[in-house]
């Protein structure tokens, strides 16, 4: 059998195949093409890598200007206002030192507010957290059954889901002395007349950290919750081999590995909680008789009430240096846990 006789090459093939010398013609023809100075590829490739550098500041500029122009620049400006006299009222400050600071810590009426800013504040992270693991676990519970875990899930963030201004007016009407409070109470036989929960000075402090403590645990148990469902399973099967009780695993296996988030959530709590300003203000306004007075609101009666903006000012820098301080150790620890 003979092989099929090959095609004759043309003249038009022998042009273009790729002999030596094509071969050397091509590789000196690109050796030969030169970019001119001023052409527009050398000026891409010699700003590109700096391009690209500063495109990720480009994106962050704006945020950047915002925040510049409404956080430093007002801080910076209450800052400089703490050192003068009144800056508002006088058309001509002028600098008085830390006289402004001197008064407000002489204020009693400052000291009332600190105090009843630690109590508002202590009790209401400390309820927070024992509330929030309680209804986190028990939503994390195998004993308790799908549906019934997807209703309390409704029923226990609704708190979370109200704005300050609506939780206010719920519990100022439910407190009131013709209120559904009161009411239950008289039917119970606990007590023969209404009560002033917010108009009473021995319950008004009481009454609108409870409300703070119903408004916040909300948040807690959806973190909380979400942290005990990251738990290995298999950690509780090997401390139930080794005979732990159930207090035992809750203790050695549950909060151990809920306790970065407890810390970081504990510290931010206390910053918020620290100061809380509309709660109070629609609730109490600070009274009666300086009761609930807190450091936000005895800051802001400082200036819209009485017009002391310098003073204020003063108070408000000390509230920003104990926030700073709260922000620096939970920074810190950020970085130790990452």
């Amino acid at each position: 059998m003979t092989a099929a006789p090959r095609p004759a090459l043309t003249e038009r093939d022998y042009r273009g195949a790729a002999t030596p010398t094509n071969r050397k013609a091509s590789a000196v023809a690109a050796t030969n093409t030169v970019v001119r100075p001023g052409s527009t590829k050398r000026s891409t490739s010699r700003w590109a890598p700096t391009a690209r550098k500063l495109t990720p500041y480009a994106f962050l500029s704006p945020t950047v200007i915002v925040m510049l122009v409404l956080m430093l620049i007002p801080v910076i400006m209450v800052i400089g206002y703490s050192f003068m006299d009144n800056v508002i009222t006088n058309k001509n400050p002028v600098f008085v030192g830390i006289d402004n600071y001197v008064e407000v810590l002489n204020d009693p009426v400052f000291r009332t507010a600190t105090g009843n800013t630690l109590f508002f504040t202590l009790v209401s992270v400390a309820a927070h957290l024992l509330l929030g693991l309680g209804f986190a676990m028990l939503l994390n519970s195998p004993l308790v059954g799908n549906v019934t875990k997807a209703l309390f899930r409704v029923v226990y963030i609704l708190p979370w889901l109200f704005t300050v201004a609506i939780i206010a007016v719920l519990w100022r009407l439910m407190l009131n002395p013709n209120g559904v409070i009161n009411y239950i109470l008289i039917s119970l036989g606990l007590t023969d007349k209404g009560i002033e929960w917010l108009s009473s000075p021995e319950t008004a402090l009481l009454a609108v950290t409870f409300i703070n403590i119903w408004a916040g645990y909300s948040f807690y148990m959806v973190t909380l919750l979400a942290g005990l469902q990251g738990v290995p399973a298999d950690l509780y099967e090997a401390a139930r081999v080794d005979g732990a009780s159930a207090f035992q695993r809750f203790w050695n296996v549950t909060l151990p590995q809920l306790k970065p988030i407890i810390i970081s959530m504990s510290v931010l709590d206390i910053i918020w909680t620290s100061q809380q300003f509309a709660l109070i203000w629609m609730t109490t306004g600070g009274g009666p008789v300086n009761v609930t007075e807190m450091l936000s609101t005895y800051t802001y009666k400082l200036a819209f009430s009485r017009y002391e903006f310098s003073v204020a000012s003063a108070s408000a820098v000390l509230i920003l240096l104990l926030t700073m301080v709260l922000a620096f150790f939970y920074v810190r620890h950020q970085k130790a846990r990452d």
